[in-house]
């Protein structure tokens, strides 16, 4: 007697049928990281497009734009069902909607800042941040000197009241940029008061449970990559 595919076989079956799915790039049902990725590039790349006044733009003309090969744009896309019309292009508009939602971005995102320091004064000032989706709504900070001023009408609190702060504030993101010793610490508030996304700039790796989503920035890696790649440079 022939086994008989489960549901969940089928529906695999399907997905791969109509091109959104990839063994390649879907790991358990995940899109890839590289992938999101791509789509944030292609969702900035849009922006500009839009801006210089261009209504429709060719699959070609976005992988160059967005540094990959027009195969990619359309494999990427194709996950997330149809785009544009074979030999017409994408509407630029249209498509940056769509990657807007696909990515979660078409509504505003709420965001305290775990940090007053340098750095954490330096992403307060980025407003693209709100422009694309992420407005800051809190700021925490432990030093005395920082709790109680100001910053552009949010009040920097005490990481003391994180739990209270988070919840009057309605915040549902945390960008952590504090010294690594305490951050682990921070996350563990943090994900009592009810955040679900943190962004962590902290040079330590954290832990978290399964349903928070936890993104590390490391600056000092990224340099270090930077250095490898201009070291290889030198020595051709």
């Amino acid at each position: 007697m022939k086994n008989r595919p489960s549901q969940k076989s089928k529906a695999a079956a399907r997905k791969g049928r109509d091109g959104r799915s990839s063994t390649k790039e879907v790991a358990d049902g995940k899109i890839s990281d590289y992938t999101v990725r791509r789509l944030s590039v292609y969702c900035h790349t849009l922006e500009e497009l839009e801006h210089d006044g261009m209504d429709v733009v060719s699959s070609a003309r976005l992988a160059k734009l967005a540094g990959t090969n027009p195969a990619q744009v359309r494999k990427d896309l194709s996950y997330f069902g149809n785009f544009g019309k074979r030999g017409s292009g994408y509407p630029v508009t249209d498509l940056k909607s769509r990657i807007r939602k696909i990515l979660g971005i078409d509504h505003v995102w709420r965001v305290v800042l775990v940090g007053a320091g340098n750095l954490g004064s330096a992403l307060f000032s980025y407003k693209d941040f709100e422009r694309h989706g992420f407005q800051i709504v809190s700021i925490l900070d432990t030093d005395p000197k920082k709790v109680g001023t100001k910053w552009d009408g949010i009040w920097v609190s005490s990481f003391d009241k994180c739990n209270k702060v988070v919840k009057s504030s309605g915040a549902e993101v945390a960008v952590l940029v504090t010294p690594a010793a305490v951050a682990q610490d921070a996350v563990n508030r943090l994900v009592d008061a009810g955040i679900k996304g943190i962004l962590n700039f902290a040079p330590v790796k954290l832990e978290a449970p399964s349903h928070v989503q936890v993104r590390n920035v490391n600056i000092t890696i990224e340099l270090e990559g930077l250095s490898f790649s201009m070291k290889d440079l030198q020595e051709e």
